[in-house]
């Protein structure tokens, strides 16, 4: 049925309901009930959501309406519905980052970006289900329970921000957040077919959103198409006084370029074409490089040797900052408590010990290892050397390209079950995009294509530090010659 009728709403573009609300085609307590119905339809199935206010959201929709009938709409976004990864502080919201450490953890106040959200008018749409402390690639470590792919409820929607990406793929959200420390919406984004971006670093406020690996850590938009991602990014992008790596540059209207066609210079690292990329996304892959040299794009064939250590000297940073991160919930300062503690170590040692998953584990007892007095020089030190050897890799490609082209993922949607006992093989899950964040720079990930079962694949586009602009007007070119994101998965049947 078409827009306007309070039915098939759920998978209208940010971009169509925006329009139709100014146009009072239709209202935003029209848009929030459809969607509320689309979640006790199919959400028992998915499990994107934690939690899911409905009372909340129809409060927030009313005062939307009431602006638009007044002619003080807060722009583009206002009465548009977002859902919001379950590390990111909501007022009077409870908070639990995918764990029992923080059960019963209600914030007392918003992030920025939930400050932004709310200026813009925007509805804040329930707390999307995640890996447990962002720690994750397929959202099976969620401490509550793991979220499906809407493509094929057997597969995993990619993680950490897996319930972001699965609220938008199924109809159940039109926008939503995720945090991306190494790949986390980009990667879940390709699962799904959804369009995710993940911003320089700096370009986006962390305040208020709990800290896994703080020099890699942003939040990231995701959408059905590339104006959505654009137009939230304009949302929450800015200077914020409270976080100090956010970035004093003006954040201009990112809708606005998304017409600009250029013939780009592309860079496709031949390293890409390993032995591990899953032959369904090579041929993906190599249709969209196709596509822009058809469309006049320059295609450099280049060599990125410091992919093959990226891994490696992400995983020893991301480790080492959330062993130092996470050292705060100890069950004193904060998190759960355990009730069968005697001594002060006891209560250490068992409030973390039944507050953590093994995933979460695993990594503290990583990073304490790699920051350890005999191995520190050995392995945190030399990661740290390694990522300024990556950064300096990127730095020469970008001197003859405007981007750099590779596979979001190197597989499509793998089985649920099928990496959670090689924690390895999970790893490497984000070789392509953890490069990205160790560096800082701006990536985007849009649907490139289906493998013969019917899975999404992405194709990622990296670009140079706050050239989302630019990144975005690429991604929306190919977007607007390819229907991938009009297709949508058969959740309803």
């Amino acid at each position: 049925m078409g827009l306007g009728t309070g039915q098939g709403l759920h998978y209208e573009t940010a971009e169509r309901l925006s329009a139709a609300l100014a146009s009072r085609t239709i209202c935003s307590v029209e848009l929030v009930e459809s969607l509320l119905g689309r979640a006790r339809t199919i959400d028992g199935k998915l499990r994107a959501f934690i939690a899911l206010d409905g009372a909340d959201a129809l409060r927030q929709a009313v005062e939307s309406d009431r602006r638009r009938e007044r002619g003080a709409a807060l722009g583009p976004l206002d009465g548009v519905a977002v859902s919001i990864k379950d590390n990111m502080s909501v007022r009077r919201w409870p908070m639990s980052c995918g764990s029992r450490m923080l059960d019963g953890y209600v914030s007392p106040y918003d992030c920025h970006v939930v400050e932004r959200l709310r200026a813009a008018g925007a509805i804040i749409f329930g707390r999307t289900n995640m890996d447990e402390f962002a720690m994750g690639s397929s959202t099976e470590n969620s401490a509550f329970f793991g979220t499906a792919n809407p493509w094929d409820l057997g597969r995993v929607p990619g993680g950490s921000s897996g319930g972001s990406a699965c609220a938008v793929a199924a109809g159940l959200a039109p926008l939503a957040l995720g945090t991306d420390t190494g790949g986390s919406v980009r990667q879940p984004a390709a699962f799904c077919a959804a369009v995710g971006l993940k911003p320089t670093y700096g370009r986006v406020s962390r305040y208020g959103v709990t800290a896994f690996a703080s020099s890699l850590d942003q939040v990231g938009p995701m959408g059905r198409s590339v104006w959505d991602v654009a137009a939230l990014l304009g949302a929450i992008a800015g200077l914020d006084r409270r976080d100090s790596t956010s970035s004093p540059l003006a954040v201009p209207d990112y809708t606005v370029a998304l017409g600009r066609e250029r013939r780009w210079k592309i860079a496709v690292p031949r390293e890409v074409f390993s032995d591990g990329l899953d032959g369904d996304v090579r041929d993906g892959l190599r249709r969209a490089v196709d596509f822009f040299a058809g469309a006049g794009c320059e295609i450099l064939d280049v060599s990125m040797p410091a992919m093959d250590i990226s891994i490696g000297a992400y995983y020893i940073t991301a480790t080492a900052e959330a062993f130092s991160n996470l050292s705060r919930f100890d069950g004193i300062r904060y998190g759960h408590r355990s009730k069968v503690a005697g001594t002060v170590g006891e209560v250490y040692a068992k409030s973390r010990g039944e507050g953590f998953g093994a995933e979460v584990k695993r990594r503290i007892m990583l990073g304490a290892f790699v920051l350890s007095g005999g191995y520190h020089e050995a392995y945190y030190g030399r990661a740290q050397r390694a990522r300024v050897h990556i950064s300096n890799g990127f730095g020469e490609i970008f001197r003859n390209c405007d981007f750099i082209a590779t596979p979001t993922a190197p597989t499509v949607p793998f089985p649920v079950g099928a990496k959670t006992q090689d924690p390895l093989a999970m790893y490497l899950s984000d070789i392509y995009t953890v490069s990205v964040n160790l560096v800082g720079l701006p990536a985007i990930s849009v649907c490139c294509g289906f493998s013969p079962q019917g899975l999404p694949m992405g194709l990622q586009l990296i670009a140079k530090p706050f050239h989302e602009e630019e990144l975005l007007a690429a991604a929306a070119f190919f977007e607007r010659n390819h229907d991938f994101c009009r297709r949508h998965p058969k959740i309803d049947q």
